[in-house]
């Protein structure tokens, strides 16, 4: 029987899904800790005066990028509206990651401005969003052990259960977590 978040493999390991969340703490802070240190780099070399003038035009940019990018997704919802069966002449595939770009223009620091350049600049973002893509269909899969499934009968009854995919790995399966439904 497993409690929580330690799921059991088949060999009775702890699978590792809870490495990436208790090492995000870790690598948040040494962002952190890298910015600050990049910034007093720069206020040595610069000034703190420069400094200032970089982290307000970066919250200005980062604003900027962020309201044309909404207003483009406004624009596009509009005429999607409008003639829903049209194709859209832009096919831009999406302000994600330029809204991403904007949000880290805006947060203080020098590695997050080069990292919302990078998605802002066209040839970088055209990058970033095949090899973001190919990783998300990659791990599209990890859905299915939490896709819930209700079946409705006539009557209005709902019963609620969850999907058991038969093509993955063969495992045991504790007989307490299974629920059968009663005869129709």
């Amino acid at each position: 029987m497993t409690t929580g978040d330690q799921q059991q493999t088949t060999a009775g390991r702890p699978q590792r899904r809870g490495r990436a969340r208790s090492l995000l703490p870790l690598g948040v802070a040494a962002w952190v800790v890298l910015e600050i240190w990049l910034l007093t780099l720069v206020a040595d070399a610069a000034g703190g005066f420069t400094v200032l003038l970089l982290l307000v035009a970066g919250v200005v940019a980062g604003s900027v990028v962020i309201k044309r990018a909404g207003r483009r997704a406004w624009e596009r919802l509009t005429r999607s509206l409008q003639s829903p069966g049209a194709e859209q002449p832009d096919g831009g595939g999406g302000n994600a990651l330029t809204m991403l770009g904007g949000l880290l223009l805006m947060v203080p620091g020098l590695l997050s401005d080069a990292a919302g350049l990078l998605c802002l600049f066209p040839p970088t973002r055209a990058l970033l969003r095949r090899t973001l893509g190919r990783r998300l269909k990659r791990t599209a899969g990890l859905g299915d052990a939490f896709r819930q499934a209700r079946m409705q009968y006539p009557d209005g009854k709902v019963v609620q259960g969850e999907v058991i995919r038969e093509d993955g790995p063969a495992g045991p399966r504790p007989e307490e977590h299974r629920q059968q439904l009663p005869p129709r």
